[in-house]
């Protein structure tokens, strides 16, 4: 089966970064990652999901924390230097990303927004994140991806 390869795939080649594209089925009704996981097969752990916010001070910014755990809104704004955020209105996620609902990347957006990633990525070899495509995860190692978009490991989530 030919995979087409997406933008943030075509970036990762360009800077030689090695990964490896991996399909799963989607599920409309389920665009969770804790059902991308078990499509994967795969601790949920490990399969990252991408979320964008916009601060009451900093415009907008990009949040990547483990598929089943909650953003802590509090620790993202001070993170980020808020006072406060929300994330940003599903009818606006195109308009700003380039990306829908289930296929948000943190690579190839239309603009490279401050990203923070939940520093328990470094606990892992590899890592799964959306290639940019609903039914598309690109495995890659948590610190090529912290390398390349110059992104900043935090506590993001409740969990330790």
């Amino acid at each position: 089966m030919k995979i087409e390869k997406t933008n943030a795939v075509r970036i990762l080649d360009k800077h030689k970064i090695g990964y490896q594209l991996i399909p799963y089925q989607v599920d409309e009704s389920d665009l969770s990652a804790i059902h991308v996981a078990r499509q994967l097969n795969e601790p949920v752990e490990q399969v990252f999901k991408t979320l964008v916010l916009k601060g009451d001070k900093t415009s907008y910014f990009v949040c990547i924390i483990p598929g089943a755990e909650e953003l802590d809104l509090k620790l993202a704004a001070k993170i980020s230097g808020n006072k406060k955020c929300d994330m940003i209105p599903m009818k606006d996620l195109l308009a700003t990303t380039g990306y829908i609902r289930g296929a948000c990347s943190p690579i190839g957006m239309k603009k490279q927004f401050p990203t923070y990633i939940d520093s328990s990525a470094s606990n892992y070899p590899f890592i799964y994140i959306s290639a940019g495509k609903r039914g598309l995860q690109i495995q890659l190692n948590p610190a090529d991806l912290i390398s390349l978009l110059n992104i900043e490991a935090v506590k993001l989530t409740g969990a330790l």
